[in-house]
């Protein structure tokens, strides 16, 4: 069975919808996942993993957004590690109202990039909550992500 690990970092609880959403779909795939906070995580966790996910969101303050506090030691972490082999997708959530719209998505999809992992599909960036449209995209972001390590084993 496939082992996936999902890391969320979330304030409002969106980006925790997110992640059982993501989830509730690799169940459906057959996979084993362990989800889990950014805080209560060890970016080395994903190197037990097969799939290896972050949902995230960017705090916009004055100026730039920036990673959530809670996140930016798995981050520093994670750029250290040697990933190759395993396949990775980025997703989170944002507001439009700012500019820096879920900027620490890419910052993660980055910092992945630079671990060798593979990168399984495109990120999912979200307005806020996931709405009807939103789930049916994060639903095609797991398919394709199976799809990837499915190609990889």
């Amino acid at each position: 069975m496939p082992i996936a690990k999902i890391v969320y970092a979330s304030m409002t609880g969106n980006n925790e919808e997110i992640a059982g959403i993501v989830e509730e779909e690799l169940e459906k795939y057959g996979y084993d996942v362990e989800t889990a906070e950014v805080s209560q995580s060890s970016a080395a966790d994903f190197e037990d993993a097969d799939l290896c996910i972050v949902a995230t969101y960017t705090y916009s303050d004055v100026g730039d957004g920036v990673l959530p506090d809670e996140a930016v030691d798995f981050y520093e972490e994670l750029k250290e590690l040697d990933l190759t082999g395993k396949v990775y997708g980025c997703c989170g959530s944002g507001d439009r109202f700012y500019d820096d719209f879920c900027t620490s998505v890419d910052d993660f999809d980055k910092a992945f990039a630079a671990t060798g992992a593979t990168k399984g599909a495109d990120s999912v960036k979200i307005d806020l909550a996931p709405e009807d449209d939103d789930i049916t995209a994060l639903e095609a972001f797991v398919k394709k992500l199976t799809e990837t390590v499915s190609t990889q084993a």
